[in-house]
C-alpha cells in the first residue's frame, strides 16, 4: 500500500504538469529558470545548506517483476507505471498494488538492435485532458519522436492510438542512440540523443546527434531556444541517457563516456560540452566540464533523478546507484554509490516526490546475467 500510495502522490504532480524528476512552474517558452546561469552566478549560487555528505537507500517495494529489456518508464496519476520494452516494441502498464503487467499497445515501425529500439517515454504535460504518451523509437532510418493517444475503454493491448510523427530526422546507430525524453518545468520536450558513433556529428551544429534538444510538444523549436528556428539547446555531446531537473528548476544530464570517464552535466543553453575534444574534466577553453565525472567501468550512466539535495545516477556497467550530494551547482561530498552489484545493471531513476525514487534495472537488454526475476522496478526510501 506504501508504494501504491508514493506512486499515486507522483500521478498528481504529473497531472499537473509537472516534470517526474523535479521542479514544477507554468510554461513561459523561456528556459528554465536556473538553466542558463553558469555556476556562481545569483541564480545558480550554492543554497545556505546543502544535504548531507552522506546518505542511505533503503529498498522499501518491489513494483513489478519478471520485464522484458524495460527502457521508458511514466507515472501515471493514479500510481500505476507504464513501461516501454526497448525489444519488443511495446508499452505495458503495470498495476503499482499488485504488479500485474498488462499490455496496452505497441508502436509500429521499431527497429531494435544494438542500443537501439523503443527507448524513452513521457507523458504530455497535459495529460489529464489529452491522455498523450510521447515515445521516442528507432526506425528502419532514423531515430524520432511519436505520441500516440492512451484509451483505457478498449481492449487490452488496442489502447493505443496510430502514433503521430511530431520530429525525426534523429540519426540513428547501432550504438549511441540516447533517447531519453522529459518534459520540463516550462512544459517544452527535452530530448537526449547520440552520436551514433559517429564522434564529429557531436560537434557538428547541423546535426541532431550528439545534442540535447528542446522543443515543443507539438516538436517545433521552442522559443528561448539558444539559436532562433534551432531545436538544439547544447551540443558536444557522446550519448546522453539522463535529464533531470532540480528544485531550481536547473537541467542536469547524464553522458556516457568512452574509456576513461562519463559524465554528469549541468546544462546551459547553447553549452558545449566538449565532445570529442574532451571527455571528462578538460578545462579547455570553450568546453563545459562536468560537475562529477566517474571511470567508465564504475558507471555507464543512463537514467538520473533529483531528490533529497542529490543527483541519483543509475548505472549501468557499473551495477550501482549513484548519489551526488549539492549544495546548489556544487557537491558538498565525493559522489557516494549504493546498492553495488546487488540487482545487476540498472537503466533508469524516477523521482516520485519527497525521498522516494523508482528504480529500473536492465539485465534483460543483452548485455547481463538475467534472473527468472528480472528485470524488475524497486522501490526506494532515500536520504
Amino acid at each position: 500500500m506504501a508504494v501504491a500510495v508514493a506512486l499515486a502522490a507522483c500521478g498528481v504532480l504529473l497531472a499537473a504538469g509537472c516534470s517526474g524528476a523535479a521542479g514544477s512552474g507554468a510554461g513561459t517558452g523561456a528556459p528554465p529558470t536556473g538553466s542558463a546561469a553558469p555556476p556562481g552566478s545569483p541564480s545558480g549560487s550554492p543554497a545556505a545548506s546543502g544535504p548531507p555528505a552522506k546518505g542511505s537507500v533503503t529498498v522499501s517495494g518491489e513494483v513489478a517483476k519478471g520485464l522484458e529489456s524495460p527502457w521508458g518508464v511514466a507515472p501515471l496519476p493514479d500510481g500505476d507505471l507504464l513501461v516501454a520494452s526497448r525489444d519488443r516494441g511495446t508499452v505495458s502498464r503495470v498495476d503499482a498494488q499488485t504488479g500485474a503487467v498488462t499490455r496496452i499497445g505497441e508502436v509500429p515501425g521499431v527497429a531494435p538492435g544494438g542500443e537501439g529500439g523503443l527507448l524513452g517515454l513521457a507523458l504530455s504535460p497535459t495529460y489529464a485532458s489529452d491522455k498523450q504518451v510521447y515515445v521516442y523509437f528507432t526506425t528502419a532510418s532514423d531515430n524520432r519522436i511519436a505520441r500516440m493517444r492512451y484509451d483505457e475503454r478498449r481492449p487490452a493491448g488496442q489502447q493505443l492510438d496510430e502514433p503521430d510523427t511530431v520530429f525525426r530526422g534523429i540519426p540513428k546507430g547501432l550504438v549511441h542512440n540516447g533517447g531519453r525524453i522529459a518534459f520540463g518545468p516550462d512544459k517544452m520536450l527535452y530530448v537526449g540523443t547520440g552520436e551514433t558513433g559517429d564522434t564529429g556529428l557531436a560537434q557538428d551544429r547541423s546535426s541532431l546527434g550528439g545534442k540535447i534538444l528542446r522543443m515543443t510538444p507539438d516538436g517545433r523549436p521552442a522559443p528561448g531556444n539558444p539559436q532562433a528556428g534551432s531545436v538544439v539547446y547544447s551540443f558536444g555531446h557522446r550519448n546522453v541517457q539522463g535529464l533531470a531537473w532540480d528544485k531550481d528548476r536547473r537541467l542536469w544530464a547524464a553522458e556516457f563516456g568512452q574509456n576513461t570517464w562519463d559524465e554528469l552535466n549541468l546544462i546551459e543553453p547553447g553549452g558545449n560540452y566538449g565532445w570529442p575534444e574532451a571527455e571528462g574534466k578538460a578545462a579547455k577553453p570553450g568546453f563545459k566540464d562536468p560537475v562529477a565525472q566517474w571511470r567508465t567501468d564504475e558507471a555507464s550512466p543512463s537514467g538520473i533523478a533529483w531528490a533529497e539535495g542529490s543527483i541519483w545516477m543509475a548505472a549501468l556497467k557499473g551495477e550501482r546507484l549513484w548519489r551526488v550530494p549539492l549544495d546548489g551547482t556544487r557537491p558538498v561530498a565525493d559522489p557516494e554509490a549504493f546498492l553495488t552489484g546487488t540487482y545487476g545493471r540498472l537503466r533508469s531513476v524516477i523521482a516520485l516526490g519527497g525521498d522516494k525514487l523508482l528504480l529500473i534495472t536492465s539485465e534483460t537488454d543483452g548485455r547481463g546475467s538475467p534472473t527468472q526475476t528480472d528485470d524488475r522496478i524497486l522501490t526506494l526510501t532515500v536520504r
